[in-house]
């Protein structure tokens, strides 16, 4: 088997190299410090996997290859360099980060042909290095949540990021460990899983533009500014080795599974953003950090008739050549791997469009790395998820006939206009709090994953906050993130507590935002498909209208502190999540919904209308009817509620407390008639119907 498989007697490696001509094992002990190795042995080869055992070498065992071969980029793309220090790419453990050593003579950095010669600087002082591991972890009998896709509730969080900024958690701060003491949070939101942003090991110094040795900072702060996100891949199987709470030798591996095994226990699945399209070895400038030094043109895309240089589909200078046998089968192995030994339950494709491109260069809509994945019996119970776009491809709705379930963005764009006031959005709109039902499918295992705000984009609070992104501190002149936000800072720019107006005008813009943000999240958990929340955006976290904040440490910690602050927020998610729960919306077809204008059954969806109705029926397991209304407009507007009688269970333009309710706290309505105030949200539930 690939990789380092530790047994009671020693261990056996495996590495794949289909060019190289010899492969070196280099063996460092158990001392992650170490710039020499202690050992260097041949490996044998067998097929294209080159092979040793080592006697008597325990789990915990640091190591690296050389592997050697022949450098003509611009003749067939081959990168070899005997000097490299090279990463197993089935590492289930990295020591730490590298140095971002380069293979070509760097000696003069201006030459830009430079990455056509081999360099003669040997690496491994600049490499981390991977670990040899056999986790020895109690799963205490641990068992998948197996939550249907239909019910699922969905919390994109950083795992560094979510608890980095609270400081009683001591070293548990920003850890798998740490994420474990917010679990109560999660459950009382009504969370059902988790999607991590990438826990791979990957690179947190990245370059702009390519340009190798630059070392960008905050252009307001002086401030490094480090990877915080992950999307720079080097180690598909091995977890964030900075994640883990008590050293890196290995010891990351059994803290993930820790949290994996207690979030299972509060029946809370673990989803992984995994980053198969691109790693962090960058372009032709890059470092040679594992797969470039093993087979350049087997890992990654190289470009027809200039094999030196790199398709990029992915906007990160490389791509994985995803549907090449080895590679396909890297793939599928870290997913059987996290599956199986990890127990996670389910992964999220970062930019999975790359998927569609051939090994010829053509996207097709069927490839082999998609059959196989679909195929795989061990991958048959988890979560497939889909983010159905790269910097050429946008597929939303068409990723897949099976089985995916898709980020679908339109969701977010049009909650965002609808509630901001732009017209002509009531009939897309309907489409999406339908759940999108001309794309997906629930019964074919095709599920729209509902979202207003992500990792990418401003957060909730920022988009009722800011007109315009504010990314000058990320060092790229403000040019970077997104530049259509259909946000609206609802009166001024940025905190009202900056402006110079008037008190009582102050006070109705901060209400007015925190109206927009449930509005926003109503939306969200009311609208057939899976519903997915950016963590913190319950308890109004802020990046400062920064929307593209990856490199940003302290815009990435969330202020826990809101929490009590904001508590009106996190109890207002709480109830409308139950609501969801309680009328089993994420089974509901589009079929089960009847549409309302301001009086029963007229609603025409007008180009210039910015008010919505629907009601669903009662059902054998639910005797009550649930009637929900949002008013886009900026007056009031008197409704003419369904015959029956009715009681309110949320009304957004009520004070914080008294906006959403349980059912047994809902307040009659008296006759048919209810005033929806301007830009408000409101749900009511029938009497029992039996």
């Amino acid at each position: 088997p690939l990789g380092a498989t530790v047994t009671d007697q020693g261990i056996n490696f495996a590495v794949r190299s289909t060019g190289a001509t010899k492969v070196e094992l280099l063996l460092f002990g158990e001392n992650v410090h170490a710039t020499e190795p202690v050992q260097t042995l041949p490996m044998n080869r067998t097929g294209d996997v080159w092979h040793t055992y080592v006697d008597a070498m325990p789990s915990g065992t640091t190591y690296l290859y050389r592997a050697f071969g022949s450098y003509n980029p611009a003749v067939d793309g081959t990168r070899f360099n005997g000097k490299m220090a090279l990463l197993d790419p089935y590492s289930k453990a990295v020591t730490g980060d590298s140095n971002r050593p380069v293979a070509y003579d760097n000696s003069n950095p201006n030459d830009p042909q430079r990455h056509l010669r081999p360099g003669d600087v040997d690496a491994v002082k600049d490499m981390q290095k991977s670990v040899a591991v056999k986790s020895d972890f109690d799963w205490q009998g641990d068992k998948p949540p197996a939550t249907a896709m239909t019910d699922s509730f969905i919390y994109e969080l950083n795992v560094k990021g979510f608890t980095n900024g609270v400081e009683a958690l001591g070293n548990l701060r920003g850890t798998y460990r740490g994420l474990v003491e917010k679990i109560p949070h999660l459950k009382r939101i009504g969370v059902t899983a988790v999607e991590l942003l990438p826990v791979t090991q990957f690179e947190k110094i990245d370059s702009f533009n390519g340009q190798m040795g630059e070392k960008p900072v905050n252009p307001e702060t002086g401030e490094p500014l480090r990877n915080q996100w992950g999307y720079q891949t080097i180690a598909y199987q091995a977890p964030e080795a900075s994640y883990a709470a008590d050293g890196v030798r290995g010891q990351q591996v059994n803290e993930f599974k820790f949290m994996v095994r207690e979030l299972h226990k509060a029946n809370i699945e673990v989803i992984l953003d995994v980053v198969f399209n691109h790693t962090a070895e960058d372009g032709h400038l890059g470092p040679t950090i594992s797969f470039r030094g093993l087979d350049n043109n087997v890992y990654y895309m190289l470009a027809p008739n200039a094999p030196e240089k790199y398709v990029d589909h992915t906007g990160c200078r490389n791509t994985l050549n995803v549907n090449e046998p080895a590679v396909q089968a890297l793939i599928v192995d870290t997913l059987r791997y996290w599956t199986k030994e990890m127990h996670v339950d389910g992964f999220r494709f970062d930019l999975a469009t790359v998927f569609n491109y051939d090994v010829d260069g053509i996207d097709k809509h069927r490839t082999p790395i998609l059959e196989a994945i679909e195929k795989d019996p061990v991958l048959g119970r988890v979560k497939l998820i889909a983010e159905p776009w790269s910097i050429d491809q946008y597929k939303v709705g068409s990723f897949a006939p099976t089985r995916w379930a898709e980020w679908n963005g339109v969701f977010r764009d049009t909650v965002r206009r609808f509630l901001k006031s732009d017209g002509g959005m009531l009939a897309d709109l309907s489409e999406r709090i339908a759940g999108s039902p001309r794309w997906f499918d629930a019964a074919q295992g095709r599920h729209s994953i509902n979202f207003v705000t992500a990792h990418d984009g401003f957060r909730l609070r920022d988009w009722a906050s800011y007109n315009e992104k504010h990314n000058l501190s990320n060092g790229e002149g403000n040019r970077d993130g997104a530049n259509d936000n259909f946000s609206w800072n609802h009166g001024v720019e940025g905190p009202v507590a900056d402006a110079k107006i008037p008190e009582a005008q102050k006070i109705a813009i901060e209400q007015l935002r925190v109206r927009q943000a449930k509005n926003a999240l109503a939306l969200l958990l009311l609208s057939q498909g899976v519903p997915m929340m950016l963590s913190g955006d319950e308890f109004g976290s802020t990046a400062k209208g920064n929307n593209n904040y990856w490199s940003q440490e302290k815009l990435n910690k969330l202020d826990w502190s809101l929490l009590d602050k904001n508590a009106d927020t996190v109890s207002f998610v709480e109830i409308v999540a139950q609501i969801r729960k309680e009328f089993e919306i994420g089974r509901r077809s589009a079929q089960d919904i009847t549409w309302h204008g301001t009086k029963p059954f007229e609603q025409s969806f007008q180009p210039d209308g910015r008010f919505i109705a629907w009601d669903l029926p009662a059902t054998a397991t639910q005797p009550k009817r649930l009637y929900s209304a949002f008013n886009a407009y900026w007056e009031p507007l008197e409704l003419t509620l369904p015959e029956g009688s009715w009681r309110r269970r949320v009304d957004t333009s009520l004070p914080g407390g008294q906006d959403a309710v349980p059912s047994d706290q809902a307040v009659p309505i008296k006759g048919n008639k209810y005033t929806v105030q301007p830009r408000t949200g409101i749900i009511f539930e029938s009497e029992p119907t039996r």
